[in-house]
């Protein structure tokens, strides 16, 4: 069985103008590219790169399209996910990619250069460390859910411009009942084969919390 190309996020996104798409189409030589100098994506994963990583990124986009004028720090971004993703689909929202390790900085500045993506600003720094307020707080398999929360500490702006209060959303896979007890009055839990009827999306879920 052939590898997901690009097409699977058309047939789920259709609304996607043609310069995002352009954007999308250009991911996999990209990420190949970087990826033989340094690895960022794992050798099995690299061929499942548009649905384990672009499409698992945009279920964020699934579950809420962001506002005009919207900020979101993605935390331990890795590579550049959910952040470049998200980023391509919304040109007017800022994005801060950070991550503690340079090298997977370096790979998100080049391809956020390669996309002509304005709308990103990549740090090479520990989350807890940057500077500024966001609507949203973003992640995927970082960490547990109390570590974001801490890490995430002051960094929520009050005042909502979107359609759900500010806070964290997460993409996260396995058993959570343990990780989400301390918050499980306020935090919501959405399965993403809901959304996908991919195989792979079957333990996925996106966890929102608000944090305002």
């Amino acid at each position: 069985m052939s590898a997901p190309s690009s097409d699977i996020i058309f047939h789920y996104f259709s609304g996607i103008k043609d310069n995002q798409r352009n954007q999308i189409i250009q991911l996999q030589s990209l990420y190949e590219e970087w990826n033989a100098q340094i690895n960022v994506v794992s050798r099995k994963d690299i061929d499942q790169l548009y649905e384990r990583h672009v499409l698992h990124s945009l279920s964020i986009f699934k579950f809420m399209p962001l506002s005009a004028g919207s900020s979101v720090l993605d935390i331990g971004t890795g590579g550049g996910f959910p952040g470049i993703p998200l980023a391509i689909v919304h040109p007017d929202v800022q994005f801060v990619l950070t991550d503690s390790i340079g090298k997977k900085i370096k790979v998100v500045q080049g391809v956020a250069d390669a996309l002509g993506l304005k709308n990103v600003t990549a740090i090479h720094e520990r989350s807890e460390k940057i500077k500024g307020q966001f609507d949203f707080v973003i992640s995927r398999a970082v960490a547990d859910i109390s570590e974001l929360v801490q890490w995430s500490n002051g960094k929520i702006k009050k005042k909502q411009q979107n359609a759900l209060p500010n806070g964290m959303i997460c993409l996260k896979g396995g058993d959570l009942t343990e990780e989400l007890k301390p918050f499980k009055k306020r935090v919501q839990v959405f399965e993403l084969s809901d959304y996908f009827k991919e195989e792979f999306f079957e333990t996925k879920r996106l966890v929102y919390l608000p944090m305002v």
